[in-house]
């Protein structure tokens, strides 16, 4: 018996009223390694939703965290939404703190209020 595959869940980036988008901006100024590991496990959460621990985790209400150790031996956060059927990247970060530091976590819903209403 073949396993059902789940289907690819479109992503887009948060995206500014004047264009602008901060989380690819981000993406771009890391280096290829780092950049390609956090474009691999976001593939991963497009591709195999839904997805537990270690890789993603609820931050409730609606917000969720992909969780990337980086070859450069530090820790990446994309913080990410569901909305209309699409996974919307909503920010990115460096992790310096053991816990999502509360402006980072305050941006993202900032944001998602944007995208959702």
């Amino acid at each position: 018996m073949v396993k059902e595959h789940a289907p690819e869940i479109p992503v887009r980036f948060y995206r500014t009223e004047a264009g602008g988008e901060p989380v690819l901006e981000w993406l771009r100024s890391l280096d290829r390694g780092d950049r390609r590991a956090i474009g691999l496990h976001l593939m991963r959460v497009q591709f195999g939703w839904p997805i537990g621990m270690p890789l993603v985790r609820s931050l409730k209400n609606g917000l969720w965290e992909v969780r990337t150790t980086l070859p450069s031996q530090r820790i990446a956060r994309l913080i990410l939404c569901f909305h209309q059927g699409t996974l919307v990247v909503l920010h990115g970060f460096i992790k310096k703190t053991r816990k999502t530091p509360a402006e980072d976590l305050a941006l993202a819903k900032r944001r998602m209020k944007e995208v959702t209403t």
